[in-house]
Parts: structure tokens; sequence; C-alpha cells
């Protein structure tokens, strides 16, 4: 439990950052977003954990708790970190996406325009 708490804040903490980048500077829909993300951290490890570590495995040596525990959370870990990396996958994909969008729009209004030369008879 202390695991996933301390997984979750450190997330939270240096996410926030990353979140606020990708939606452009917006503070306020990144620390919603971020919020979201920690509470679904939590819901779907300790779901995961609860669903994951129940074994119907007779267990007869301390050895065998300790391989079935280290097992158990092992994979929960894997699970877990291969979730997360999906997660910051996607978030820098927006994150480009964003700064594509940004680089096509001018820095500055355009001034004027031109005005479009009538197309005339071919000439010879």
């Amino acid at each position: 439990m202390d695991l996933t708490v301390w997984v979750a804040r450190t997330l939270s903490r240096n996410g926030r950052v990353f979140l606020a980048d990708v939606l452009r500077g917006n503070e306020k829909l990144a620390d919603a977003v971020n919020h979201l993300l920690v509470v679904g951290f939590y819901l779907v490890n300790l779901g995961f954990v609860a669903l994951y570590l129940q074994d119907d495995a007779t267990i007869a040596t301390s050895r065998q708790v300790f391989e079935a525990l280290s097992t158990k959370l092992g994979v929960v870990l894997l699970v877990l970190g291969l979730m997360h990396l999906g997660n910051v996958f996607a978030l820098n994909k927006f994150r480009r996406r964003g700064m594509m969008d940004r680089e096509q729009t001018p820095p500055v209004l355009p001034q004027g325009y031109t005005q479009p030369v009538a197309a005339g008879p071919a000439q010879a």
C-alpha cells in the first residue's frame, strides 16, 4: 500500500509539469487531469492487486510464501509500469501534436495582403 501511495505522489508531482506543457500552459486543466490520472491509478492499482493476489495454491513453507508473494508483486509492478509507459506515450503524442499546431500559426498577424492578378488572355 505504501508503494502505491509513493508511486502515485511521485507521478503526480513530476507529471504536473509535463501535463501543463501538453495542455499549453492551462494550469487548472493540468491540475484537473493530473488529479483524474492519480485517482485512476489508485483504482486500477488497488483493483488489480485485489484480484491478482488471490491464490488457491496450498503453501506449506515460508519459502513458498515469499516466492508466491514476489511473483505476484512482480507481475503487478510490471503491469502498472507498462500502463504508465502507455500513458506517457499517449500524452507525449498529444504534446507533439500541440507543438506542431503552435508552429503552424504565424507569430504576428499579417499586415496586409496582395491583390490577386486577374488572368488575362494567353500571350504568345
